[in-house]
């Protein structure tokens, strides 16, 4: 930032939360964006050329409530939240007023769980096509996965790699989640080395990926890398699926006759439901270590796209209960979209876990809405039309996984207003508790100090996604297409820059990489309640 407009933060408030200092946990914090620099002039990172601005609404979400108020606005910060019954006036020297009348004003989204594929695969996806849909989306920063790019992001080079790759194309702020494989989970050095290059914590497979150069780890591995999580106070997020053939019918094994591979349930009951309830019960064995007092206190298991809100939640629920250091997220097509609905030959509802049938998805919104599910991610997972065999049909076959970044807001609000979500609701669990479960202290809501990221959307506007609808990700391809949503996304500010504007994007993009250099301490599960 700017001397000048930090001079002028530390005289509105002195109060910049670099130390933050709470009962019995020290937090501190020193968050470096590379390549972030507040710009004077715009000069094409932004729609609106001014740096200093005031956004108004009768909606805006904060940590108070939803209500009427002003949100000033200069260089990359909130500087200001004012309450009042209408918008101010622009002039004699005031700051421009955008005034959004009943549409909301939110935090943007943060998606923690991104598969950008670049480099390597940069075909499937990549940094410009895929932070393009998340501004269009509402989305304000991202967290890429180390997998399916290639190589995959498991040692300090190759998360050089990636950020050289990255340079110059991304339209919203990202972080990146480093890879925890056989080969990196006993070796302190090369995950310290991995923390020290930038990675936020670790993503770690208890199945096959998919991905030969990303191979499966188990529970044990798991714990070996906990001691290190703890040191640099990060998570591990954790596929949890435990792959058990005893469990799959006979002619679904590699090798058997494949009958009616374009029906949906042949693929459902390859992947059954044990798989994931064994793989979370593990998961929370490994968890007890980060117990304060335990050997990994300051570790953080992370559980990732759950789709059983039975027996696996169950296990969650009572780690947490005792103390364990754990969060739990889903995505957005598995509170959309159930197994019988999915038509015959529809490849591009295929991903991993399976969508289940529609009890378990209303067992899965009412974890959400009662908070038992801690927060909402894509998996946006793109892969080439070719290899998600669409003519063929073939759910066995075919490249599992979900595009869905440019949607997730809509496609949530739509479902979930339907079953009594609230805004704030939606503001929680896709900005408020991702901000803290990543470690973004800047991040997350609208506050003063608190970087500009935001969305303005209208909750009442429906539109319909076909084939002439603007799609922004590489492939398009995805299970949202031929649904009528409501939830538009109207502009997006990312570190105030107005990035996107109703079909339209800045002319460069100047979105920063996240470097997390330093969190000494932070506490458990009482960060996310």
């Amino acid at each position: 930032m700017a001397s000048g407009n930090l001079f002028r933060l530390l005289l509105r408030g002195w109060n910049i939360p670099l130390f933050v200092f709470t009962v019995g946990c020290t937090l501190v914090y020193l968050l470096n964006f590379e390549n972030a620099h507040v710009l004077q002039r715009n000069e094409g990172c932004s729609l609106l050329s001014e740096t200093h601005f005031v956004l108004y609404s009768k909606r805006v979400v904060t940590p108070a409530g939803i209500g009427p108020y002003a949100v000033e606005v200069e260089g990359e910060r909130i500087i200001s939240m004012t309450k009042r019954s209408e918008a101010p006036k622009s002039a004699g020297g005031k700051p421009r007023v955008l005034d959004y009348g009943n549409a909301v004003i939110m935090p943007g989204l943060i998606d923690a769980h991104v598969h950008i594929n670049e480099p390597g695969r940069t075909e499937w996806e990549g940094f410009l096509t895929g932070t393009m849909a998340a501004a269009a989306g509402g989305t304000t920063t991202i967290v890429d996965m180390p997998l399916n790019n290639h190589p995959t992001t498991t040692t300090k080079e190759h998360l050089e790699e990636k950020k050289e790759a990255a340079k110059g194309k991304l339209y919203v702020d990202t972080g990146f989640w480093g890879g925890l494989v056989p080969e990196n989970a006993h070796n302190a050095s090369v995950l310290e080395d991995l923390f020290e290059a930038g990675a936020l914590g670790l993503k770690a497979f208890l199945c096959p990926s998919g991905i030969d150069d990303f191979p499966a780890v188990t529970a044990k591995q798991i714990k070996a890398s906990l001691p290190v999580l703890a040191k640099y106070r990060r998570p591990v997020l954790v596929h949890q699926e435990v792959t058990d053939p005893s469990a799959v019918p006979s002619d679904l094994m590699p090798g058997e006759p494949q009958s009616n591979a374009r029906d949906y349930m042949r693929y459902l009951s390859s992947r059954p439901l044990s798989w994931e309830r064994e793989g979370v019960r593990q998961l929370m064995e490994v968890a007890k270590d980060t117990k304060p007092g335990g050997v990994a206190e300051g570790a953080h298991v992370h559980v990732v796209h759950l789709t059983d809100a039975e027996d696996s939640l169950d296990h969650v629920k009572a780690a947490k209960a005792e103390g364990s250091s754990v969060t739990v997220e889903t995505c957005p097509h598995y509170l959309s979209f159930a197994a019988e609905d999915v038509p015959e030959g529809a490849t591009q509802y295929k991903c991993a876990p399976p969508l289940r049938d529609a009890r378990h998805r209303e067992l899965l919104w009412k974890a959400l809405l009662n908070g038992d599910i801690d927060m909402i991610t894509t998996d946006h997972s793109p892969s080439t039309l070719a290899l998600k065999l669409l003519e063929e049909g073939d759910f066995l076959k075919a490249w599992g996984g979900i595009s869905g970044i440019q949607f997730s807001l809509p496609a949530t609000w739509s479902h979930g207003h339907a079953r009594g979500m609230t805004i704030e609701q939606l503001s929680k669990r896709w900005s408020t508790v991702p901000a803290k479960m990543v470690n973004l202290p800047r991040k997350g809501s609208l506050e003063f100090g608190k970087d500009a990221d935001i969305v303005v959307w209208d909750p009442e506007a429906s539109f319909f996604i076909n084939s002439t609808y603007p799609i922004y990700f590489k492939n398009k391809v995805a299970p949202y297409i031929g649904h009528r949503y409501s939830g538009k996304v109207i502009t997006t500010f990312v570190r105030g820059r107005q990035v996107f504007e109703e079909g339209r994007h800045a002319k460069k993009p100047c979105g920063a990489m996240i470097n997390p250099v330093l969190i000494i301490e932070r506490s458990g599960n009482e960060l996310l309640n």
